[in-house]
Order: C-alpha cells, then sequence, then structure tokens
C-alpha cells in the first residue's frame, strides 16, 4: 500500500479545562495506528489546527498506559520530531488523502469539535467518498459535520466514544466542556459502548469510531482493510 496516504490529525490544545493541568493527544491513541499505518506501507502527515508542536497529555506518558507502540514511539526520534512539527491544518486538502484519523486525549474536545476548518475537512472527505476515522474523545470532531443534507452527518449512524462512565472514571466529568456519549445520542447517533476500557470500535459506511484508549488497533484495523480493499 505504498501509494496509500493517511492524514492525522491532533489537537493543539494542552489546557485541562480550569484545573491548571495539562492535557493534549494521548499517546497511546496516536502511536498504535501510527505504526500500523507506516509498517504497511501507508504515508502519514501529521496536522494541528496551530501546527508545531502537537501537545502530549503527561498522563498518557505514565508507566501504566505504556504499550509496545509507545515504547517504540519514545525510540524514534524522526516520528517524535514529526510531532513536533506538525503542518497546518488549513494548509492540506482532503484530495491529497486516501483517508483521515483523529487520534484522541481530552485536547480535541476544545480544540477540534467546533473548529470550521476541520468540520469542512471531514465533511470533504466524506463528500469524496473516503473514509475518517477517530477513537475515544476525538469523535467530538465529528459531531457537527453534516451530510448533503443539512443533518448531522452522525444522525442515525452506529457510533461510539469515550463513554459517560469512563469519564466519571477518571474524575472529568465536571471539568470536559461536555460528555461525548450524551452529545453523539442528542445529534442523533446510534451510540454503542462496550465495558469500560476494552476495546470496542464500530464501522458504519464512510465512518469509524473507536470508544477508548484500548480501541485504537481496532480502529486502525478497520482502515486499512478499507484501504486494502
Amino acid at each position: 500500500m505504498s501509494n496509500k496516504k493517511v492524514l492525522f490529525v491532533l489537537t493543539s490544545h494542552d489546557e485541562l479545562g480550569g484545573t491548571g493541568e495539562k492535557t493534549g493527544f494521548w499517546v497511546e491513541e496516536f502511536a498504535a495506528p501510527y505504526y500500523a499505518f507506516i509498517d504497511a506501507g501507508v504515508e502519514v502527515t501529521l496536522v494541528t489546527p496551530k501546527g508545531g508542536i502537537a501537545p502530549i497529555d503527561p498522563k498518557s506518558e505514565l508507566p501504566d498506559f505504556q504499550t509496545e507502540a509507545t515504547k517504540r514511539f519514545y525510540d524514534d526520534p524522526v516520528t517524535q520530531d514529526k510531532v513536533a512539527a506538525t503542518h497546518l491544518l488549513g494548509d492540506v486538502s482532503e484530495a491529497d488523502f486516501d483517508a483521515v484519523f483523529y487520534p484522541g486525549g481530552h485536547g480535541p474536545l476544545w480544540d477540534l469539535t467546533e473548529n470550521p476548518l476541520s468540520i469542512a475537512l471531514i465533511e470533504a472527505f466524506i463528500r469524496a467518498e473516503k473514509t475518517v476515522a477517530s477513537v475515544c474523545h476525538a469523535p467530538s470532531a465529528f459531531l457537527n459535520i453534516k451530510d448533503a443534507n443539512g443533518e448531522f452527518y452522525v444522525k442515525g449512524r452506529s457510533v461510539t466514544g469515550f463513554s459517560n462512565s469512563e469519564e466519571e472514571a477518571v474524575q472529568l466529568t465536571n471539568v470536559v466542556p461536555f460528555l461525548l456519549e450524551d452529545e453523539l445520542i442528542a445529534r442523533g447517533g446510534n451510540y454503542h459502548k462496550n465495558a469500560d476500557w476494552t476495546p470496542f470500535a464500530v464501522q458504519d459506511g464512510l465512518m469509524i469510531t473507536g470508544q477508548n484508549p484500548a480501541s485504537s488497533e481496532l480502529v486502525a484495523e478497520k482502515l486499512l482493510a478499507i484501504l486494502k480493499a
């Protein structure tokens, strides 16, 4: 699949509400799909709303959350340099890629949910009948995209994302700007979930979503299967 190209859209947001703590993207949700694509010969380009450094959620670097993919990332200065020098979201076009993927972490709740450039980009991928994928909190980027009829794209479609019970478990229910599960349902999404912290991903047409960090590999597998088809 050396001719396939996937765009990764990462958050630029690094403030965890009013807590004084830092957030960003969850490193495993980036690393696992990234290396799955790279190892399959797919070219990956990284962008953020502000360009430059994509902030990593410091909690995602704690020992309990490390996997083979994250360890590979920490030993990979080339990819670390790419994360530190992302391209601008506004400078890329759907026409140059075969699919788009949004890694999670809490950051996207703040800077990708209502971002007009991100919304327009996702809608362009869908119009071109290309796959859009996201995991954990990043399905928030799909909340405000609309179909050709002006309806929310998630309406009537099977979708997942970080659940209310998982948000409660990390004690951020009152910190986040909204609860993703509630908002997906409010827009008419057919929301599904598995037990907390277990791998779960759903595909509905051009849209793939994963529930939590443990689901990032599943999302990557589903997207790779489409790219190979």
